[in-house]
């Protein structure tokens, strides 16, 4: 069973839970009430749901937040690679586990950077439990997979031990950093925490090694880009877009291709980088709050 403390924001406390999944302790956060809409918030690499700590307390109310955190992220067990793979399907299967131990038959997901394939996999297994996407800098189409990912394509198609070598750069301080300030015009609105929080977590032993692992497995999710479509076109899901403009991980090139399969998406492209939360929370969470509204 899930056991929790509490912090006081605003109307509601913010719940920090654990379960038990599988041997695995999964930490979430969770706030509003248990009768309210559910909003299920998945993070990206390398971080956690620490990147929703602002947005949680703006949409608890209207919203139940359920913000887990995935093994080897945050504050959820971290397995041996030896005894666990760290895969997307993986990772799909502890969320989905998750939401049937919460009873959670309807959400709302907010999907950033890893998020994103993650929900949409939840989605195409489950397409009656979504009822709306929050897309954040997430990814659907081979267009958004830009110069940033020549790299580790190389990896993907040659899975040698230098081609694995050459993308270890990207669990070392400076891209983290990078990650945050990248786009940025002003960097001093970048909490320092996020950035060491994140490192903290990549610099335990072995963790560097799960992240490589995991771009690696990113090549599963390409495959199942026409199936993310397919969910978008058939069951036309009410879906807004906030995305960083200036983000060269997963670029603007990337959220133009929705249109295509959601005519009725709205789109705001945002003149800030990878995690745009860290700079735009509050339009961002307006943003939703009037999305929603407008659909009773």
């Amino acid at each position: 069973m899930p056991t929790a403390t509490e912090t006081t924001t605003k109307d509601y406390p913010v719940h920090y839970s654990t379960a038990k999944i599988n041997n695995l302790d999964i930490f979430y956060r969770e706030a509003g009430p248990k009768d309210a809409p559910v909003l299920l918030l998945l993070h990206g690499f390398p971080t956690s749901s620490n990147m929703f700590r602002n947005l949680i307390p703006r949409l608890a109310g209207p919203f139940r937040i359920i913000a887990p955190d995935y093994p080897g992220y945050g504050f959820s067990s971290m397995p041996d690679r030896k005894s666990f793979s760290y895969t997307f399907e993986n990772m799909t299967n502890l969320v989905e586990e998750l939401t049937n131990q919460l009873g959670l038959t309807k959400y709302t997901m907010y999907v950033m950077d890893y998020g994103a394939p993650i929900g949409y996999r939840l989605a195409i297994r489950h397409p009656e439990k979504v009822s709306g996407l929050i897309v954040q800098n997430g990814n659907a189409y081979e267009e958004g997979l830009r110069e940033f990912w020549d790299p580790i394509k190389k990896y993907w198609g040659e899975a040698t031990a230098e081609n694995r070598a050459a993308l270890e750069r990207l669990t070392k301080p400076d891209a983290t950093k990078w990650q945050y300030e990248n786009g940025v015009s002003d960097k001093t609105l970048v909490d320092p925490t996020t950035y060491t929080l994140d490192q903290a977590g990549m610099d335990r032993p072995g963790n560097a090694d799960i992240q490589l692992d995991m771009l690696y497995d990113y090549r599963t999710n390409v495959p199942l880009y026409p199936q993310f479509q397919e969910f978008f076109r058939k069951y036309q899901p009410p879906t807004l877009i906030t995305w960083g403009k200036n983000d060269f991980i997963f670029p603007p090139e990337g959220a133009a291709p929705y249109k295509r399969d959601l005519p009725k998406v709205e789109t705001h492209i945002l003149e800030t980088g990878h995690f745009a939360l860290e700079t735009h929370g509050e339009e961002i969470a307006t943003r939703i709050l009037e999305f929603f509204a407008k659909r009773g």
